[in-house]
């Protein structure tokens, strides 16, 4: 009898197939943009690397925490390559890209609003970088899910998002009359330590939601 079964139940099992269009994967698209809203509008404190002072007397773990500052994170990118690896390229590029269409409808999802107007702010850029970002990821990690592998995603990942991001604010401030020093400080504080963060969580994000997939295959499927 448990022979007899074994096939059919073998087939419910996620071994490395294509995100099918279902009426689950449509559902998980709308909870995954939700999940990029929540994820923008999330800061999670962490100790800011950036901030550790080099001492004479050695390292002690309560100069550690007295020396540096604390450092508030969001966590959209990790909540983008989490979707990359649920999703898979086609339904995480149609994720973001109706992510991006309802901001610049007007609903207020991006970090400082939304509406068509949001094109000239000076944080846009990252956030159309994200669909590069998807498709390169997604391309990389598509049959092989070891470490070396999904390190190199996310190093091309997010360093396409910042890149693209960086230009693209170099570009408006070149519109504005940016000063200097407003233009130095912006990106600082978008590419600056936070790089090695984002690099660190999505390489978690992505293992989490290849786990999760294991779970969610049967509504994909």
């Amino acid at each position: 009898m448990i022979k007899r079964i074994t096939p059919e139940i073998e087939s419910f099992k996620y071994s490395g197939e294509p995100v099918r269009f279902t009426i689950g994967t449509i559902v998980l698209v709308i909870f995954c943009i939700l999940l990029i809203i929540m994820s923008t509008f999330t800061q999670l404190p962490i100790l800011d690397i950036s901030s550790l002072k080099n001492q004479a007397d050695g390292f002690s773990l309560s100069n550690y925490l007295v020396d540096a500052s604390c450092y508030f994170y969001i966590p959209q990118l990790p909540a983008v390559f989490f979707i990359i690896a649920l999703l898979d390229r086609k339904f995480g590029l149609l994720t973001i890209i109706l992510y991006i269409i309802i901001g610049l409808c007007g609903l207020p999802i991006f970090g400082m609003g939304g509406g068509i107007n949001y094109i000239s702010e000076y944080g846009f850029g990252y956030i159309l970088a994200y669909i590069p970002a998807t498709f390169i990821t997604a391309t990389i990690i598509k049959h092989n899910i070891g470490f070396l592998n999904v390190l190199k995603a996310v190093v091309l990942g997010v360093l396409t998002i910042h890149i693209i991001g960086v230009l693209y604010m170099l570009f408006i401030s070149t519109l504005f009359n940016t000063s200097v020093d407003m233009i130095t400080g912006w990106i600082t504080s978008q590419s600056g330590v936070k790089v090695v963060y984002d690099i660190i969580f999505c390489i978690v994000a992505i293992y989490l939601a290849k786990f999760i997939k294991r779970f969610l295959w049967l509504i994909m499927c």
